[in-house]
């Protein structure tokens, strides 16, 4: 059986690009196509490894439910039917619950647990900035609702859209806009003082 496995090898190993959707390589490794499982790892795991990540600012235990999730996506593959959902969506989903159990568990610590990601590019000035403006969206997501921090966390940081995210979090599009409204207007009156100094004059 495919390892749902080593998580930075198959972050490594994507090839040679498959043109089958996500749903079509679930079912190929269903019926005993062991590349597709390497394949869908591959495409899959960075994404969901950056929203475990996030929300547990915690590499271990963020590949640890990684892990656990692609193990559940393989025991699943044989029901799998196309067309009814996204197999990305299905994994986040997983992802963030997984992810809310383990919060649970710790006391005293929250949604605020967002993972700066890395990025080698910017000039030494921007990744100052970069720092200071994560640093500070982190202490204000901490001062939401937890559903609040979770709906514009996955909206802003990991770019999913409304109808994804209503998925993910077993709420309607609707509800999903209203959270991240709020959120957002939470969010602007915790920084409003600090907007010169984060670079947020224009926005």
């Amino acid at each position: 059986m495919a390892s749902g496995g080593d998580i930075q090898s198959s972050n490594a190993a994507a090839g040679t690009p498959d043109p089958r959707d996500d749903g079509a390589l679930l079912l190929a490794y269903a019926a005993g196509d062991l590349s597709a499982a390497r394949i869908l790892t591959a495409r899959l795991a960075p994404r969901a490894l950056a929203q475990a990540t996030r929300l547990l600012k915690n590499s271990t235990a963020a590949e640890d439910v990684v892990q656990e999730a692609m193990i559940r996506l393989w025991k699943i593959a044989p029901d799998w039917r196309l067309n009814e959902a996204q197999v990305s969506t299905w994994l986040y989903r997983v992802i963030a619950n997984l992810c809310t159990d383990q919060l649970r568990k710790r006391r005293g610590v929250g949604l605020d647990d967002i993972a700066e990601p890395t990025d080698p590019t910017p000039s030494a000035p921007e990744q100052i900035q970069r720092k200071t403006r994560f640093a500070a969206l982190k202490t204000a997501l901490g001062q939401l609702p937890d559903r609040q921090a979770q709906a514009v966390s996955l909206r802003h940081l990991e770019g999913l859209g409304n109808p994804e995210i209503a998925e993910i979090m077993d709420i309607s599009p609707r509800a999903v806009e209203s959270l991240t409204a709020r959120g957002k207007r939470a969010l602007a009156g915790l920084l409003a003082g600090r907007k010169a100094e984060l670079g947020f004059e224009d926005d």
